[in-house]
């Protein structure tokens, strides 16, 4: 039966509007789905090949041989044990850690009995928190016939006529941005110890500790700006607004991390536009490594490389997993081959020239085999779909994803920088917000400087407090000598 025309269009114009929801559905369904997954599910981005054929990668590596397990007949059989032991044993105390020796006499009477060994057990014991008053005495010495007198001259205060001194105030700024401890519970802690010190005091302590580290916190700029090669990546911090009672501003951190060096830089602008890397940047030359964020953009210019983060075009495809599974395992399985390449080569130590040779004969291939790829399929799925956005998202920028193969000194993704502003994310669980700009510049400073500790594996609070002890007199042409 041949159907009027109108009806022909009504049933048209249905089907389009019938396909405009299910596409709308399907996305609203993907939404629910993430935050769901944010809120109570597992943030790992972890994907494991059911076939682990995919992944390889055709190293050729002497297989391990397989050592057959004794066995024994008792009263059945059973495999024995090998002597072989996975656990570790107990810890070794370090040597550094200080002794007390305590005797322990037998209760039998021993005089007369001769000594002819020793039997030492050790456990680990400390004694809470103590606070002392260093007391500097200084004499006073007349000179002869009246001519004066000598006194000694008074060390050096990290504050100038304050009354803490370096070992305390190093003491709260690690315990507020390495630990997360905010001053209002140090303030309990000192009270347990037997000082009580107001809010005000402890303040003014770490905004006058931010002064004196400032010029040092400007030779770590300088350096830092100094490299060929930086990561790039930006995180939020909440700011008390003075002027609207009881709210807060988003405030960013923009951080650096040159990777040769090992040096992390936090700073801290009050928006998320291009002013700020814009302004600090502007000097720049060498490779730009970030996670594609627009405002990066600006960069791609004469003495510039821009270059972009897999893990970020990974994640796209993760997340499409439940939207098209066969589609998205796919790009996730070619991933993976790139990710154990990265592997083999750091397992290995290879040198940057040997990795650039494995790049270019191992991971290239991969990289153009899914670009022809990705553009045979983008015109197969729907563009707001997640697995249409996965593939919308990594196809235009392939080839500045690409650029890592062509260089053994760069890295395949980001995540450098991205475990480097982690501390930040921990601490806004703490303090939740600055207490104003200037309080989240110093935090800045602070984050840069005791990050960089971090990074290259230097105790924290033994750096921070020489750097007050020496830096009143320090000459300012020698700090650089003071970086971590």
């Amino acid at each position: 039966m041949i159907q009027p025309p109108d009806l022909l269009l009504e049933n048209q114009q249905l089907r389009e509007e019938n396909q405009k929801k299910d596409l709308r559905i399907q996305k609203l369904e993907h939404q629910l789905e993430q935050l769901i997954r944010t809120i109570y599910g597992s943030r790992s981005e972890k994907y494991l090949s059911v076939d682990a054929s995919q992944i390889a990668i055709g190293f050729e590596l002497p297989s391990i041989p397989q050592t057959e397990k004794k066995k024994e007949t008792i009263t059945y059989e059973r495999e024995k044990r090998t002597t072989e032991s996975n656990h570790k044993g107990r810890i070794a105390f370090p040597e550094h850690l200080p002794r007390v020796d305590e005797i322990a006499k037998p209760k039998e009477d021993v005089t007369g009995l001769k000594v002819i060994g020793e039997e030492i057990t050790e456990r680990l014991e400390c004694d809470p928190g103590k606070l002392f008053v260093r007391r500097i005495i200084r004499y006073k010495y007349a000179k002869a016939n009246n001519e004066g007198v000598i006194i000694a001259n008074l060390p050096s205060s990290p504050i100038e006529k304050g009354k803490v001194g370096a070992s305390v105030l190093a003491l709260i700024i690690v315990q507020k941005y390495v630990d997360h401890l905010p001053l209002y519970r140090q303030i309990e802690q000192f009270k347990r110890m037997g000082m009580e010190i107001p809010s005000s005091t402890m303040s003014d302590w770490v905004k006058t500790a931010a002064e004196l580290i400032a010029p040092l916190y400007e030779v770590l700029v300088k350096s830092i700006l100094k490299s060929n090669y930086l990561q790039a990546d930006e995180t939020r911090i909440q700011v008390l607004d003075r002027d609207k009672k009881k709210k807060t501003h988003r405030g960013w951190y923009w951080t650096y991390r040159d990777v040769q060096s090992g040096l992390v830089l936090f700073d801290y602008h009050e928006s998320r536009g291009r002013e700020g890397p814009s302004e600090r940047l502007k000097h720049f030359e060498g490779y730009l490594q970030t996670d594609g964020y627009e405002v990066y953009n600006q960069f791609e210019k004469k003495y510039v490389t821009h270059v972009l983060c897999m893990a970020h075009a990974r994640r796209y495809f993760e997340q499409a997993l439940s939207n098209d599974k066969d589609l998205a395992e796919y790009a996730l399985k070619e991933i993976q081959k790139l990710y154990a390449i990265e592997k083999y080569c750091r397992e290995n130590n290879l040198s940057i020239y040997d990795r650039l040779d494995l790049r270019q004969e191992k991971s290239v291939p991969v990289l153009e085999q899914l670009y022809q790829w990705l553009k045979e399929t983008v015109v197969q799925v729907t563009p707001t779909s997640a697995i249409g956005k996965a593939i919308s998202y990594a196809l235009p920028r392939w080839e500045r994803l690409m650029l890592y193969a062509h260089d053994g000194r760069l890295e395949i993704d980001n995540n450098l920088v991205e475990n480097a502003i982690r501390p930040i994310a921990i601490g806004r669980k703490n303090y939740l917000f600055a207490g104003s700009h200037e309080a989240a510049q110093n935090a800045a400073m602070f984050y840069s400087l005791l990050g960089t500790c971090k990074l290259k594996g230097i105790e924290p609070f033994q750096w921070l407090k020489n750097i007050f002890e020496v830096l009143p007199d320090w000459k300012a042409n020698r700090l650089e000598e003071l970086l971590p």
